[in-house]
């Protein structure tokens, strides 16, 4: 990537190239962390490089800037169109836009969305988290913007070599959106096999159950996701969110968050939002002071999330 010119030039440009690794490496940990508000200031003064500016562009997604987000990811791509990972972000960014955005604007989203999605799995072909986000795509989207249920079942089967898990997620997602709840359930009750018990597919199946209103089944579902086996962490932090949606079990709800926080939380449920959860669970609760401990705490890594800011204002007011 970089030509050597003189001895002199690659002596001086060599501290250079360490100190983005070491600031990527050292700006990974803080967002992993959840310390946003940290990732941001180191990744704003580091050099240059692809490697930060998908990391910062995360760290904007995280709080919901996403017009900074998508500068950012878009410096990513430029910087190294070749890999797979920044298209991928990418797409996440103009998918939240779209979520976002009017119906005229969101079906360009949706466009650009799809084409970074694509480009992701096109560059990464093994990359299985990629492939089931443009899945996810296909079921989700109308096919006006791309979308399409047999678009959807082309990426299940390759899903299905690699991650039999992803390819039942597909299928019950289709089903669910076919109006198929039997079939729906079947595939859910079939990613718990295949996955050995794993908490995840417990939560889908939960998901799922909420969707039909079936909040009994959905609590019972939630309860075996707590007590099974945990690859993805930040099931933690959904198990609760839906306890806490809709009224139920408000002890393990906290309990949940409290263990996810203490075990070192991830990227894909920030410390910033849990501490925030737990907040609004306690100040439901009525514990108006530890409510106000969790918002402080959420703010102390994420001073731009403004939900914790009024909340914080809320209990104690």
């Amino acid at each position: 990537m970089m030509k050597r010119l003189t001895q002199i030039f690659v002596f001086l440009l060599l501290p250079l190239a360490t100190l983005s690794a070491t600031t990527a490496d050292s700006a990974q940990n803080l967002l992993t962390a959840g310390r946003i508000d940290d990732a941001i200031a180191a990744l704003r003064t580091a050099p240059s490089d692809a490697e930060s500016a998908n990391l910062l562009c995360r760290a904007y997604l995280a709080v919901g800037d996403l017009n900074r987000a998508e500068s950012s990811c878009k410096q990513a791509v430029a910087l190294d169109p070749n890999n797979g990972r920044y298209h991928r972000w990418l797409g996440h960014v103009y998918g939240e836009k779209a979520d976002h955005a009017n119906f005229l604007s969101a079906a360009g989203l949706a466009g650009k969305t799809r084409q970074e999605l694509e480009r992701g799995v096109e560059l990464s072909p093994h990359d299985v988290e990629a492939r089931a986000d443009l899945a996810e795509f296909y079921f989700e989207a109308p096919g006006v913007v791309g979308g399409g249920h047999d678009k959807a079942r082309a990426q299940a089967k390759i899903l299905g070599t690699t991650s039999p898990f992803l390819e039942h997620w597909v299928y019950a997602h289709i089903a669910e959106r076919n109006n198929a709840p039997d079939v729906a359930e079947r595939e859910y009750r079939t990613m718990i096999e295949v996955s050995h018990g794993d908490a995840e597919a417990w939560l889908d199946l939960a998901l799922f159950f909420r969707h039909q209103k079936r909040f009994d089944d959905m609590e019972a579902a939630l309860i075996k996701a707590s007590e099974s086996p945990i690859t993805k962490p930040d099931v933690l932090v959904d198990v609760a969110q839906n306890l806490y949606r809709t009224g139920r079990n408000p002890a393990l709800a906290i309990q949940v968050l409290q263990r996810y926080l203490a075990s070192g939380p991830v990227e894909q449920a920030p410390a910033f939002k849990a501490h925030y959860l737990l907040g609004t669970i306690y100040e439901r609760q009525g514990d108006k002071s530890a409510a106000a401990r969790e918002y402080r705490t959420s703010l102390s890594l994420a001073r731009q999330f403004g939900l914790a800011q009024q909340a914080l204002n809320r209990v104690t007011h």
